[in-house]
């Protein structure tokens, strides 16, 4: 949170002093590099829920959510790089201190992007030779290709880019679930048997709220009317 903060207020300070978009602005020094840091993410978004949250600023070459490495589930951070550099400023002037379901989150700038190591170690045999028996270029190493944190990688099977979570949902619980919803009856899952019960269950909620409207509205009509007929036999 120190860093959303101090991001924050340096961001204040140059709109104040007129140093955005110059040369003494503080993202200057990263203007080499198209890589952003997202931290503190809800460890239930995917690929996919990361690419929407932040492909608003920009088009979007490679992503890398860092996963556990024998869980395959989310540790809450991910390495995003950008086509443009330039929309590395929006995202992280836009998004850092934004809420998604319920957690604040930190996007920074990534001076140097570090590959993964399992990524490195890759790159390393192949120049050792020990892959097809020839040797390649040392720099290549540190060139990112997109989706080089997935190659070759399995991932566990309920994560995956075409199925995301609702970002409008209540915070979950850690088990899950929602102290905030009426969904607490069911577990949360990606299935679409799941989906439909929300879908259901959301629709019906809102009718019934619709109802109780109508009713109270009603009540209101007759009391009036019932106070203005009073006043007739009044006078």
């Amino acid at each position: 949170m120190n860093v959303v903060n101090e991001i924050q207020r340096i961001n204040d300070l140059e709109l104040e002093k007129g140093l955005t978009h110059t040369s003494a602005s503080w993202h200057t020094k990263y203007k080499d590099s198209a890589w952003v840091y997202a931290g503190n993410l809800p460890l239930n978004l995917t690929e996919g829920d990361v690419l929407c949250i932040l492909s608003q600023y920009g088009e979007i070459e490679d992503i890398h959510l860092v996963r556990d490495g024998d869980s395959g589930k989310s540790r809450g951070f991910a390495f995003v790089k950008y086509e443009d550099a330039r929309s590395c400023v929006l995202a992280v002037d836009n998004l850092t201190g934004s809420q998604v379901l319920g957690r604040t989150l930190r996007v920074d700038h990534v001076e140097n992007y570090r590959l993964p190591k399992h990524v490195r170690e890759r790159g390393k045999k192949k120049i050792d030779g020990e892959d097809d028996g020839s040797r390649s270029d040392e720099s290549s190493i540190d060139v990112a290709e997109p989706g080089h944190a997935y190659k070759d990688q399995e991932l566990a099977s309920s994560y995956n880019i075409q199925s995301g979570q609702d970002l409008f949902a209540p915070p979950l619980d850690e088990r899950g679930k929602s102290d905030q919803s009426p969904l607490d009856e069911f577990d949360i899952g990606d299935d679409k048997d799941e989906r439909k019960r929300r879908k259901d269950l959301r629709a019906r909620k809102r009718k019934e709220k619709e109802e109780h409207a109508q009713r109270k509205a009603e009540r209101k009509r007759k009391k009036h009317g019932n106070h203005k007929s009073s006043r007739r036999d009044h006078n």
